[in-house]
């Protein structure tokens, strides 16, 4: 089973609510999706994971991000201007998983460099349907970038 987890995908995810970052683990596990879910409460954190600093020095480098958009001390939108400034992270799929369906929202998001915007829907089947649709395009159909990982 070591060789398994060598291969999984890894996945951060930047939620500040208990319940939904619970549901989304809910969602990656009734999918099957083969990925190892770290979780963060902010942006500020997140980039302590990324960053590999405290308690993150030994966590890996992810192959996709989902990103919260509200979110205390860093939101998702500053999170976003962050990374895709960086030329270490910058080739990080971001994909912004969040309750807001506001055009700005998702305009703004698509401008700082998020590769999707998601509407978390209320409902938990359409839920699990959503993130079963999104394992199967970033680690299915798509091809991330490889060598990139510290």
């Amino acid at each position: 089973m070591i060789t398994e987890s060598l291969n999984m995908a890894e996945i951060l995810l930047l939620e500040d609510e208990p319940a939904d970052a619970y549901l989304i683990k809910m969602a990656l596990r009734e999918s099957r999706i083969m990925a190892n879910l770290h979780h963060v409460s902010d942006g500020r954190e997140g980039l302590a994971f990324l960053n590999k600093t405290g308690r993150y020095a030994n966590m890996p480098r992810p192959d996709l991000i989902f990103l919260d958009l509200n979110m205390p001390r860093m939101n998702g939108s500053e999170f976003l201007i962050e990374i895709k400034g960086s030329s270490k992270f910058n080739t990080i799929p971001v994909i912004v998983l969040t309750t807001s369906d506001l055009e700005n929202d998702v305009m703004r998001s698509y401008q700082l460099g998020a590769a999707s915007y998601i509407t978390k829907p209320v409902d938990m089947t359409q839920f699990i349907s959503a993130i079963h649709q999104l394992g199967n395009y970033w680690f299915s159909l798509v091809r991330l970038p490889q060598g990139h990982k510290t």
